[in-house]
């Protein structure tokens, strides 16, 4: 089922996005998932759980406007006439999705078994990355050495069809929710990522426009990534992450990397510090969902020469800072972050923070706006609850739940220079730090 591959991925983001929660903590999500389908009883008591849950540790009392009480009353008489474990997890998201937030979701309990070894491992891909320009489905790129490379596929080519249905169709799934609309763009991309997926060694059959728009059809079998594969975290599976640190024209530092994991920690320090010399450091985080916030930190450390406060995560009662400490001899010169609708959460902090001090400045498109402090429970069916307790805010004092971060210098990609071979985004970061680079001298 696609909605499976749906809550894979969402499974696959709870590792990036529990941030905030200790070993321990993971450790209590580990329960077995029932073989059989649960009971009425179950499910009424799995219900209240969720709908008390939020009720009692929302971050926000007033629900972002939402009469959760009144929202109770709309689903539970519901829930008695569902037919399936299956209808009932996507009625308790139609619930949390009224909330009109990320960071809320039920992860059922099939979706949280770790394979052992020797079984079948999770989903992959064909080594491509979807934007959306305008209304079309465009592949922005692919990964060097992959069956969407080896397949003949390039940046700038119009996907048409994902195995046999249209791109409108699969989209058509999305009209119902209320979202921004980068948020709405995000979703859009990350459903027709989603259909890409498969079994290791499985095709997908793509109908696509090639450069002189003409109709092309490929059959790309699907391989497992080339990146580094993390370890798992308690009931979390392991998943590849993408690391890349290279030199740009004119001696420019770039840096990119796909999540903000621990793993990736020693490789994102010693690139930046072999950057010493850099007139300028510009940092990919287009794609990139986010992940542990003390990556950020971390991160920010390496650029700051004081400690600083990034923001700070709103509770229902209190707060708690966004705390950057300066690492040895950090690097000095101009940081360009890169974003787009897919940059979220822990990307959202991390620039979004280093905006609102004036230490980086924000180059490319508006973020998702999906960034809150997320925890997690176990439900009595075996499912997992994601909720949000803590809103993050900048040092600005502005909300990036919703909004996103916004860019100082908005570049979009384009069709046309895709093709082309280029990046408009990293070639406006360039220019940017060659302009500080001139104006020092």
């Amino acid at each position: 089922m696609r909605r499976q591959n749906r809550f894979a991925f969402l499974l696959a983001a709870l590792a990036f996005i529990a941030s905030t929660l200790t070993p321990p903590a993971f450790a209590q999500t580990s329960a077995t998932h029932p073989a059989r389908e649960a009971t009425p009883e179950l499910r009424r008591q799995t219900f209240e759980m969720v709908w008390r849950t939020i009720k009692e540790k929302h971050f926000d009392p007033k629900f972002n406007g939402v009469d959760w009480d009144k929202v109770r009353e709309m689903y539970a008489p519901r829930v008695a006439r569902v037919k399936s474990d299956a209808e009932f997890y996507e009625l308790l998201q139609r619930m949390l999705d009224e909330l009109r937030q990320s960071h809320f979701a039920v992860i059922p309990p099939e979706l949280t078994h770790r394979p052992e070894r020797g079984e079948q491992q999770e989903e992959v891909d064909i080594g491509v990355r979807l934007g959306m320009l305008g209304e079309e489905a465009v592949i922005t790129r692919v990964i060097p050495g992959s069956s969407g490379a080896r397949a003949g596929l390039r940046p700038g080519f119009v996907i048409k069809e994902i195995d046999g249905k249209r791109i409108e169709q699969i989209g058509a799934q999305l009209k119902r929710r209320k979202e921004s609309r980068e948020s709405a763009r995000a979703s859009l991309i990350e459903l027709l990522s989603e259909n890409l997926l498969g079994a290791p060694g499985s095709s997908v059959r793509l109908v696509y426009l090639d450069e002189a728009d003409r109709t092309r059809e490929a059959v790309v079998r699907r391989e497992q990534s080339q990146g580094e594969l993390s370890p798992a975290i308690g009931s979390f599976p392991s998943f590849f992450t993408e690391f890349e640190s290279r030199r740009l024209a004119d001696n420019v530092g770039y840096l990119r990397f796909n999540i903000f994991h621990p793993v990736l920690n020693q490789r994102i320090r010693a690139a930046v510090r072999s950057m010493s010399d850099a007139p300028g450091i510009i940092i990919d985080l287009r794609g990139n969902p986010g992940g542990f916030d003390g990556v950020g930190q971390g991160l920010a450390g390496l650029l700051l020469d004081k400690k600083t406060v990034l923001g700070m995560s709103r509770m229902r009662e209190g707060h708690e800072n966004y705390i950057v400490y300066p690492q040895k001899n950090p690097y000095a010169g101009p940081v360009v972050i890169l974003l787009d609708c897919m940059s979220g959460s822990a990307s959202e902090s991390f620039s979004g923070g280093m905006q609102s001090i004036g230490r980086a400045v924000v180059v490319g498109e508006r973020s998702s706006g999906g960034d809150l402090d997320a925890s997690i429970e176990t439900l009595p069916t075996g499912a997992l609850l994601l909720y949000a307790y803590a809103d993050f805010v900048t040092a600005s004092g502005v909300s990036l739940e919703g909004r996103g971060v916004i860019p100082d210098l908005e570049v979009k990609l384009t069709r046309a220079s895709l093709l082309d071979g280029g990046d408009a985004q990293l070639e406006a970061a360039v220019n940017y730090i060659k302009q500080q680079s001139k104006q020092q001298k």
